[in-house]
Order: C-alpha cells, then sequence, then structure tokens
C-alpha cells in the first residue's frame, strides 16, 4: 500500500481524474481505491510580539519601514569563544613592554563582518554606533526573546570599555586590493588602543594587554568558555546611536589581540582571535513600532508574513471535515500552496520577500526554536519560496492532519471537554525562517532561526478573503472490502 501511495500522490498532482488510479495499481482481487477532494482553510494575521533570538545570526540597524513609515531598530548582545586549548607565547618572550615591565599587545581590534544590507543604494550613508561592555554575560539555559534589552536589564557595565564608531555600509578605509579580493566581506574595524579598567581597579595599556595579562595570570579561566565569559570577557552590546538608513546582518564577529614575540630565529607576529560565533551565546534585540504592526494584523482581506519580530500567519485547518465520512481511510496526500499577492509599487527600498517558511502547530511555536528543533516532516514541515509561481507549497501534510484527528479522537475519548481546552488543536503558524544544510547522500536541515532580517509579504487569505479561497487537496486510499 505504501508504494501505491507514493505513486498515486504522483499521478494525483498531474491529473484530476482519480476515479481509475486504485484500479492502475493493484489486480482485481485486491484493488486500492482512490478519491480526492478540495477544502477551503482560514487564515489569519498574527502579531509575533517577539522570537527567540539566541545565537544564528545577529543584526544591526535603523531604518524607516518603507511600506508603513515606522522605526525599525536592531542591536545585539554577543560573548567571544575560545578554543579548548587557547595558547599564547610565553610572557618572557612577548617583545614589546609596559611601563610596568610586563608583557603589552602592539594592539587590540573588534571586527564585525556584515552581509545582506538593507538598500545598498545606501551602502555610503554615514551612521554611528556605540560598543560598551557587559557588566555580567547572558547565561547558559535563560531563553533570550527579541525584546530582551540588555540595557533594562542593567547589563551594561557603566564604567567598562565604551567606544564609539562612525562608519559606512561599505568600509572605504579598506585598499582598493583588499576590496577587489574574491574573499573580501565588508565590516566595521573597532580599534580597542585606549586605556582599559578592569572589574577590580586595575589599569592597562589596552584591551588586548589586558587579555594577555588574564591569560598568564588566571590561565585556569581560558579553558571553557564558561569560565572566560564570567571571570574575564562577558561580551559587548553593539547599538545605532545616530543615522538612519542601515540594517545589517553581522554574520561573523572577531576579537584580534596582535602581539610580537622573540624566537631562537627572530621576530615572530602572532594574534590572540576570539570569535562571537554560535558556540557562544548572542541574542538580537528588535524595536518596532507595535501600534502600526497591530493596524497591519487587523487587516482582513489579506494575511502578512513580517520579520524581524512583527507578523506570522495562522493557519486553521479544517480537520474534521476532511475526516468525515473517512474515518478509516488513509490520508496519503495533503497539498497546502500559499500564494503570495504582488505589490504594485515599483519603490526600489522595498522589503525582501520571505524566502523560507515554517510550518508548525501553534502551541508548539515556542517550544520548537527554544528547544532547536529542525522540521520533522510529520508534525513540522519548511518550505522555501517558488518565484516562478509566486507562492510557498506544502507538498504533502498528511501526516500532520492525520496526527491533529488521533489527538482529537484520543483527547476526547479521554475528555469530554477537550476541545475546549484545546482551542488550538487544529491551528498552525507559518513562520519566516533561515535555515542550513548538511550533506551526505541527502541534504538535510540542521539548524532552524527565526529570520531576523527585513522582509514583508502579504498572502492570500484573511477573514474576508477577497480572491480565490486558500484550498487543502487531499488524496484519500483505502482498499475494497
Amino acid at each position: 500500500m505504501a508504494a501505491a501511495a507514493l505513486m498515486a500522490m504522483a499521478i494525483s498532482s498531474c491529473d484530476e481524474d482519480t476515479s481509475t488510479i486504485g484500479q492502475s495499481l493493484t489486480n482485481d482481487n485486491d484493488r486500492l481505491q482512490i478519491t480526492a477532494s478540495s477544502f477551503p482553510v482560514t487564515t489569519q494575521t498574527i502579531m509575533a510580539d517577539s522570537v527567540c533570538s539566541m545565537s544564528g545570526d545577529c543584526f544591526l540597524g535603523r531604518v524607516l519601514d518603507p511600506e508603513t513609515g515606522a522605526l525599525v531598530e536592531s542591536d545585539f548582545t554577543t560573548q567571544f569563544h575560545i578554543l579548548e586549548r587557547t595558547y599564547i607565547s610565553p610572557e618572557s618572550r612577548i617583545v614589546k613592554r609596559g611601563d610596568d615591565g610586563r608583557a603589552s599587545a602592539d594592539s587590540c581590534q573588534l571586527f564585525l563582518y556584515l552581509t545582506s544590507p538593507f538598500r545598498l543604494a545606501d551602502s555610503l550613508l554615514a551612521m554611528k554606533m556605540t560598543m560598551t561592555e557587559l557588566q555580567r554575560p547572558l547565561e547558559e539555559g535563560v531563553r533570550y526573546y527579541s525584546n530582551f534589552s540588555p540595557v533594562r536589564a542593567g547589563l551594561l557595565r557603566s564604567d567598562g570599555l565604551r567606544k564609539d564608531k562612525v562608519f559606512s555600509y561599505e568600509n572605504t578605509t579598506e585598499t582598493d586590493s583588499a576590496r577587489s579580493s574574491s574573499s573580501y566581506v565588508e565590516n566595521i574595524s573597532i580599534s580597542l588602543k585606549q586605556p582599559y579598567t578592569d572589574r577590580n581597579g586595575h589599569t592597562y595599556d589596552s584591551y588586548g594587554t589586558y587579555l594577555l595579562h588574564q591569560y598568564y595570570d588566571h590561565n585556569e579561566n581560558f579553558r571553557n568558555n564558561y569560565k572566560f565569559v564570567h571571570e574575564v570577557c562577558p561580551g559587548f552590546f553593539f547599538h545605532i546611536t545616530d543615522g538612519l538608513g542601515f540594517h545589517a546582518k553581522v554574520s561573523d564577529i572577531g576579537l584580534r589581540t596582535f602581539y610580537t614575540i622573540q624566537t631562537d630565529t627572530g621576530i615572530v607576529h602572532a594574534a590572540l582571535t576570539l570569535a562571537g560565533t554560535n558556540e557562544v551565546l548572542r541574542s538580537t534585540h528588535v524595536t518596532n513600532d507595535l501600534k502600526v504592526v497591530a493596524q497591519m494584523c487587523a487587516e482582513r482581506e489579506y494575511t502578512y508574513l513580517k520579520t524581524p519580530a512583527g507578523l506570522f500567519t495562522e493557519v486553521t485547518l479544517p480537520v474534521e471535515d476532511i475526516k468525515k465520512g473517512h474515518e478509516n481511510d488513509s490520508l496519503i496526500a495533503a497539498k497546502l500552496t500559499f500564494t503570495r499577492l504582488n505589490n504594485g509599487s515599483s519603490d526600489s527600498r522595498l522589503l525582501d520577500i520571505p524566502q523560507s517558511l515554517l510550518m508548525v502547530e501553534k502551541d508548539s511555536l515556542y517550544n520548537f526554536f527554544e528547544q532547536n528543533k529542525v522540521p520533522d516532516n510529520k508534525k513540522s514541515y519548511y518550505t522555501n519560496f517558488v518565484s516562478k509561481y509566486n507562492n510557498y507549497p506544502f507538498a504533502n501534510i498528511s501526516s500532520l492532519v492525520t496526527a491533529l484527528w488521533n489527538q482529537r479522537v484520543k483527547g476526547l475519548r479521554e475528555n469530554p471537554n477537550w476541545l475546549a481546552e484545546h482551542p488550538n488543536w487544529n491551528k498552525v503558524v507559518l513562520v519566516p525562517i533561515t535555515y542550513t544544510t548538511t550533506s551526505s547522500t541527502s541534504t538535510t536541515v540542521s539548524s532552524v532561526q527565526h529570520d531576523m532580517s527585513l522582509t514583508s509579504t502579504r498572502l492570500v487569505g484573511g477573514p474576508d478573503n477577497a480572491h480565490e479561497p486558500v484550498m487543502l487537496d487531499i488524496v484519500y486510499a483505502k482498499f475494497n472490502e
């Protein structure tokens, strides 16, 4: 039956006449009966309010949303990752010395590597950002959402390292030869050469020298990330303080301390490199105009997908209608496609279209991201935008529909009030995401994050849908008695 089901799905996808499918798949003594039907699906826009924003990519910027004219701001907090066997040459070999006779760093720089700018036409727009040292780090086991503000939480160190930086997306301080390299990535470079005073009141000639001394004096704090972020470097907070029109993904972050050592054969330049990667906690904080977002959510003639932390589309699946009269049939195909409404504006500043969507049960939405789950094609699915057809197709969600029905049957058998106590039992949510994959014999999704970039689109649907209804196409199968 499984083999027949696969063939039936292929046939039914290209031929609406399914009356003879069962006859073509099985012999007369064991004939499989195939039937098909379609059911309207109801949708509405819901406010995201905030989303889990731990790890993944960070975003930095301040722009006016061209769709609404509302201000959108993104800032972020990051820790830094050390290798299990971080090594710095013995202090006695360091060439540069401070006034106290101890090792001193040549320089210290922090790099923010940028991709996915809001608008390339504004790549030379002058912006100002501020980097502030944290008093204490983001903690393991705590779920940080996009409405979490390290400022309000009191995480910033008032007397710590603070550095202002004027920049543009296109880093014109780099040489033309460097920028012409195929491996070049736009970046913001922040020099940390000013004197630095640690939490114990000891002053160093630079932050890089502080890191060197911490390594020599308290090497045990460089043996794992937990000790490092709690005892040496809690991390930094980055936010825009002046300018408008810049928004980009901060794909990588590097903190580099450069020093020179004397070897038996000569002078060698070396560096301690720390990275703000997915191995440590990072969190993007998003500020939206909630009044404007609420007005968009109230639209009834279509639904919205909007990021960062803006709007999702809720879908109510007609599970009871699908199973009525087919309680004992197998559900072998359930195709659901969401069509995008084109935007008639020619404004080049319009936001990008979300490229990937997750479909997940409404009551499992938060747990899915908090527990770092990936789509299992049983109760959660993902799809990509198909520009040729201007839609988001979910090819087969039959496992989800069947699971929801079985959940309903079991719930009512054990509790007559189950439906009233589980109002979201047949509801799923469409969420814009980004994801990474691994490849061996096949491509597998290895991680999923909320899309924190600037995107927006409208979908056919809504309580007062003015277009063709959103339909869920079903294929049933059963053996003749």
